[in-house]
């Protein structure tokens, strides 16, 4: 399917499906609007994609919101107990730093962890990015807590330019639907072999299921990424 009918998709509240580079992770992300999600998308999240469910927010927002990488939290503690320092040494085999910050649920939650409680910190979030030069960041800082169950990743500043993980790739299709930039990711995986899901049984149940598959290299010519 093309890059409009993804568009079209997420505009429509309808899941997207995301596939990297089969030099990077090579797995295939389950992706949908953080301002469209419902309860039955993170249960189809749970049982189609299996994976861990995610909200990417652009970084301008959560520059705004003073959030950092986790990284960078865990590094920091390096003064209170030295293997902190020692935990974020390197990169991850696919070759950088994952995008993870902090963790949240939104106040009105019980465990945080049912799907309705997590759609419901999904579009509360969504609610706060939309808004965030106009009451967002109150909104954050009075109506969430941390830790909890929707683990929050920062897309680069320039996207693609700077990193081509999912977090990027996702935003990106978000800026180019004219939505706000905040997407829930789930990535999929195959109970038969254990591994991420094949870019193969990922086309096949697009196909099945009527869900746009975005490849990274559609998106990275569309940026003019080099």
């Amino acid at each position: 399917m093309s890059l409009a009918e993804a568009i079209a998709a997420l505009k429509a509240g309808r899941f997207v499906l995301v596939h990297d580079d089969k030099g990077r992770e090579n797995e295939i992300d389950m992706v949908v609007a953080a301002e469209h999600i419902k309860p039955q998308h993170i249960a189809a999240m749970r049982n189609d994609a299996g994976g861990l469910v995610c909200l990417a927010i652009a970084n301008e927002i959560t520059s705004k919101l003073g959030l950092v990488y986790m990284h960078d939290m865990i590094a920091s503690m390096g003064k209170v107990n030295p293997v902190f320092t020692k935990l974020t040494e390197g990169k991850a085999a696919y070759g950088d730093k994952p995008s993870f910050s902090i963790s949240v649920n939104h106040r009105n939650t019980y465990t945080g962890i049912t799907d309705n409680d997590r759609a419901l910190t999904i579009s509360k979030m969504a609610l706060v990015c939309k808004n965030i030069d106009s009451g967002g960041m109150e909104d954050f800082s009075k109506n969430f807590m941390a830790p909890g169950h929707v683990p929050i990743l920062i897309a680069s500043k320039r996207l693609l330019h700077d990193r081509m993980g999912h977090t990027e790739l996702c935003v990106y299709l978000m800026q180019l639907a004219g939505m706000t930039p905040a997407v829930a990711i789930c990535e999929m995986m195959d109970s038969t072999t254990h591994r991420a899901l094949s870019i193969e049984a990922a086309q096949a149940y697009a196909n099945k299921s009527g869900i746009p598959l975005i490849d990274a290299s559609e998106l990275k010519a569309h940026a003019k990424v080099a």
